[in-house]
């Protein structure tokens, strides 16, 4: 399905309308979480980078990226991708990312980076497994409440990934190859826990898997290890491979 599919960049109003509109039928946002068409407007005018991934004259996703500078070095943020639940598992959510990396090199960039939320699973895999991201900051609530159902009422941590364009370890992942990588230690993300959170009376389930991961991983951090792997077993569970990253890169 997905070959059928073409992705460009987005450059008028009435497309930033469909992005709005895919955001209210993937996560089923209020408006005080809704990104503006005036953001993704923004977005593309000032050096940043909306994409749209269409099935004929349908928009069934979207990638939006923003310019941003931390520790002396610019970079790509990718604030937000979407893709409607019917056109997942197709491989659209990794296209829209190769698309985003094809542009953010052509614009100069050599880093890009996104927040994902650590309990889920098929995109914690896709983000390190499959694009050979690394993942070395935790921030706990990132974004305050959130009025998606998916977040299931938990708060919203997040993980950073960073994407270096350029790096061995991502033309390896983006190959098929498996990086080379001594593991020091892990992190179990429960099969389970899509069901706690759609569940008020599992929630806490959820909440504890949370907590625990998130306290893991912190600590992992402060010791400087880093996400290096990422594995899924076959009843679901997803797990964490952190140790020694050793890219020379001074960032």
């Amino acid at each position: 399905m997905s070959t059928e599919i073409v992705i460009r960049e987005l450059t008028e109003l009435s497309e930033f309308d469909q992005c709005v509109d895919l955001q209210l039928a993937v996560w089923n946002y209020s408006q005080q979480d809704l990104i503006p068409r005036r953001v993704f407007l923004v977005a593309q005018r000032i050096g940043g980078q909306v994409l749209g991934a269409y099935d004929g004259d349908r928009m069934i996703g979207f990638a939006m990226g923003l310019p941003g500078f931390r520790n002396g070095h610019s970079y790509l943020h990718s604030h937000m991708l979407a893709v409607l639940p019917e056109y997942r598992n197709g491989g659209i959510g990794r296209r829209i990312k190769l698309a985003q990396r094809e542009g953010a090199l052509a614009k100069g960039f050599d880093l890009m980076e996104w927040t994902y939320d650590p309990l889920e699973i098929k995109n914690s895999y896709l983000n390190i497994t499959k694009l050979g991201a690394i993942s070395r900051r935790y921030k706990r609530d990132f974004y305050g409440s959130s009025t998606s159902p998916l977040q299931g009422g938990l708060p919203t941590d997040r993980l950073y990934a960073e994407w270096w364009l350029k790096s061995d370890r991502v033309k390896a992942a983006l190959a098929g190859e498996k990086p080379r990588m001594q593991v020091e230690s892990t992190v179990e993300v429960p099969g389970a826990v899509y069901e706690w959170k759609a569940s008020e009376a599992d929630r806490t389930k959820a909440a504890d898997a949370q907590s625990a991961n998130r306290d893991a991983l912190e600590k992992a951090f402060e010791q400087g290890q880093s996400v290096i792997g990422y594995e899924r077993d076959a009843d679901g569970t997803g797990r964490f491979l952190l140790g020694r990253w050793d890219e020379d890169l001074a960032y």
